[in-house]
């Protein structure tokens, strides 16, 4: 990252405290094995070692066939590239935008090479009810999935033609309402244990799409079926499709977060997303004022110094 792909107005000082920072981030970044094309890897041959993306077999040694960082798991070595596309693997949660409505299915953008696939067998009925789909059900997917409408979902596999096949058969995949899609590069969003991430604080939900795609939006608790009647529905209707002043600014805020570290290159967790916008609130920065060329380099500095810091404990804890 350099200042060169920030698309800033950045004062002489500004810009160079932000190089400053980023050069400081650069040198406390950990020493990775980085290889080019046909580099050769060395592996013990004793062992019985896998070959995963990114390597290939030559004259009984393993080679790059990407320029990247090796990594090791066990016996296996891979080489992960660092700035690619987003290459799909089985169970990955993912955000997509609904593109088409075509027989017994949806068809997603995911930001992928290939388009992605939601059969209606995968998703739940708006009644609830595990049952067959029936032709009833098929003429009324658009109730259910529009075009347009932004989807939680998680990777089941491939296709014949080549397109991903996605499912949303369970309570916390979905349509997703009132909030924001933001597109990131799908190498900042790394596999972690939880993508789903409910900020009670803010009574906002974060998903971190493996994709790149991210959504910030209002929180959506689980419906329950009560017997009510329909004046009590039609409240409860009106009710739920306010999203309150307060909880939008939040969204605004923890959206703009996402923006400001995906521009400076910053891989994107949740505990870094709530430390940006609490750092905005702390320096009484107004919400779009997140997006000015101050607080990029206040975010950058603010980064350097933490990690500086975390090093420093863990070179005292040895």
């Amino acid at each position: 990252m350099s200042t060169r792909d920030l698309h800033l107005r950045l004062s002489q000082t500004q810009r160079v405290r932000l190089e400053a920072a980023l050069h400081e981030l650069q040198t406390l970044a950990p020493a990775a094995a980085a290889v080019n094309v046909a580099d050769n890897i060395p592996v013990n041959h004793e062992d019985s070692i896998l070959k995963g993306h990114g390597t290939s077999d030559r004259d009984g040694e393993v080679v790059a066939t990407v320029c990247g960082v090796v990594e090791r798991v066990q016996s296996l070595v891979r080489v992960r590239t660092l700035r690619a596309r987003y290459k799909p693997e089985l169970g990955d949660i993912i955000v997509g935008r609904v593109t088409e409505i075509a027989p017994k299915r949806w068809r997603l953008e995911i930001n992928f090479s290939q388009g992605a696939v939601l059969m209606l067998s995968s998703v739940n009925l708006p009644d609830g009810v595990q049952r067959r789909r029936t032709a009833v059900d098929e003429l009324n997917m658009r109730s259910i999935f529009a075009e347009n409408d932004v989807v939680c979902a998680e990777v089941r596999g491939y296709v014949p033609d080549g397109s991903l096949e996605l499912h949303a058969s369970s309570q916390k995949y979905g349509k997703l309402q009132r909030g924001q899609l933001l597109t990131v590069a799908a190498y900042l969003v790394k596999q972690c244990n939880q993508h789903f991430h409910h900020l009670k604080q803010y009574n906002v939900d974060l998903i971190l799409g493996r994709n790149g795609f991210i959504w910030v939006g209002e929180h959506a608790a689980v419906a329950e079926n009560t017997d009510v009647n329909e004046d009590q529905q039609k409240l409860t209707v009106e009710v739920e499709n306010f999203t309150p002043i307060e909880t939008r600014r939040h969204i605004c805020r923890l959206a703009n977060a996402v923006r400001v570290l995906s521009a400076l290159g910053f891989t994107l967790t949740v505990e870094l997303i709530i430390q940006t916008a609490e750092a905005s609130l702390s320096s009484t920065v107004r919400i779009n004022g997140m997006l000015g060329a101050e607080f990029y380099v206040q975010t950058a500095e603010r980064e350097a110094k933490r990690r500086a810091d975390s090093l420093k404990k863990m070179n005292g804890a040895r």
